[in-house]
């Protein structure tokens, strides 16, 4: 695969992610304010401080949004080794003899 499609393909991977991730965070919100209206973003990083969050459901939707964070942590660093291998390989053609 040449350089440009495959930095094009990393590209729409992890905007498809990034929009997935964005799409789950507000499902995610959602739930929690049903369950503790006037919750915060912030207030979420910590659900073990609100007993209202001890929900099933909620739990589900977070570890589906954890799974989605991940994959995307992931897909970066895959992106970013390939993207340094990529280029070790370029500057080792150019300075062999």
């Amino acid at each position: 695969m040449s350089e440009p499609v495959e930095n094009e393909a990393w590209q729409e991977i992890e905007e498809l992610l990034v929009t997935m991730e964005t799409h789950q965070v507000s499902k995610v919100f959602t739930l929690a304010r049903r369950l503790k209206p006037g919750i915060t973003h912030e207030d979420m990083r910590n659900p073990h401080d609100f007993p209202e969050l001890a929900d099933n459901d909620w739990h589900f939707e977070d570890g589906i949004l954890t799974g989605i964070q991940t994959v995307l942590s992931a897909v970066r660093a895959r992106r970013r080794d390939t993207r340094h291998s990529s280029e070790n390989a370029t500057a080792a053609e150019e300075s062999a003899p």
